[in-house]
C-alpha cells in the first residue's frame, strides 16, 4: 500500500533541529527544536584520579521523524522522486538518448539501449542513494535520515508499506478462511481449558468430561495452521533466494 505524506515546516524545523528563534540550526549542537537529551550519571571508581568522582554523560537525540498511523505494520521505502541529472529534466541524459540516437525504432539495437539504461541507472544509484529510513512500529514513527534543508514545504513522500485492514470498513476480512480455521481452534483451545477444571465430572448416563484431549487437539490444529501460514503465505528470507 502506498500512503503519501505532505512535509510541513514544523518537520523542517525539527528535522534540522533549528533555534526557537529559527535563524541558526542546531546541527551539531545540543539544543534547538526537537531535540532531546538523554544523561547518564556514573561513578568513576577504580580509575586512579580522585577528582573524577562522579561523572555524567549526556546524549542527544534528534527528532527527525514523522508520525504513522498504528495501522501501519511496515515499511519498505521512500520513493525517490526523478529529479536527477540522468533522468529528471530536458536536459538529462535520458532525454538525449532519446533526441539525438532513437530516430525510430529500428536506429538502436534494443539490447545495446538495454545496457546502456542498467548502465546510466548504476551511477544514480550511487550519486543519488535512497532516502536512509529508521521504522520503529513501537512507536508508530518513521525516522528519516535525509538532508532536511533541501527539503521544501508542500513537498510529498510517498511511502511504501504494509497496512492492516480495518475490520469495521472492510468487513471481508472475517470471511477470509485462515481466520476462520484460526478462529475456529482459538475457540476450542479456550473451550478445552474451562473444562479442564471439570475433569472427571460425571454427567447423566455416565458420560465423562475430558476437556484435556479438547485442549491439546486445539493446540495441535494451532500449531499446524501457524506452519501452514509460514510455510505458504509467508515471504522467504531474501538470503535464501536464488
Amino acid at each position: 500500500m502506498f500512503l503519501k505524506y505532505k512535509i510541513t515546516q514544523d518537520d523542517i524545523d525539527r528535522g534540522l533541529g533549528v533555534d526557537v528563534a529559527g535563524t541558526t540550526t542546531g546541527i551539531g549542537g545540543t539544543s534547538g527544536i526537537g531535540i532531546h537529551t538523554t544523561g547518564v550519571t556514573t561513578s568513576m571508581v577504580n580509575t586512579g584520579i580522585a577528582t573524577y568522582g562522579t561523572r555524567t554523560y549526556d546524549f542527544y537525540e534528534n527528532s527527525n521523524y514523522i508520525q504513522v498511523p498504528d495501522s501501519v505494520m511496515g515499511i519498505e521505502k521512500i520513493f525517490k522522486f526523478d529529479s536527477s541529472s540522468i533522468s529528471g529534466s530536458m536536459f538529462s541524459i535520458k532525454y538525449q538518448l532519446f533526441l539525438n540516437d532513437l530516430y525510430y525504432f529500428n536506429s538502436v539495437e534494443l539490447l545495446q539501449y538495454s545496457m546502456t539504461k542498467t548502465r546510466l541507472e548504476d551511477i544514480d544509484f550511487l550519486l543519488s542513494p535512497e532516502k536512509q529510513i529508521r521504522f520503529n512500529k513501537r512507536q508508530d514513527r518513521l525516522y528519516l535520515d535525509i538532508d532536511w534543508g533541501s527539503q521544501r514545504v508542500g513537498d510529498f513522500l510517498i511511502i511504501d508499506c504494509y497496512r492492516a485492514l480495518n475490520p469495521d470498513i472492510f468487513k471481508q476480512v472475517y470471511n477470509d478462511m485462515f481466520v476462520k480455521l484460526y478462529a475456529t481452534a482459538l475457540i476450542k483451545k479456550q473451550w478445552g481449558q474451562n473444562l479442564i477444571k471439570f475433569r472427571g465430572t460425571k454427567l447423566p448416563g455416565g458420560i465423562e468430561l475430558n476437556g484435556r484431549e479438547i485442549y491439546d487437539d486445539a493446540i495441535r490444529e494451532i500449531d499446524a495452521i501457524r506452519q501452514r501460514m509460514t510455510l505458504e503465505f509467508e515471504l522467504p528470507p531474501l538470503d535464501f533466494i536464488g
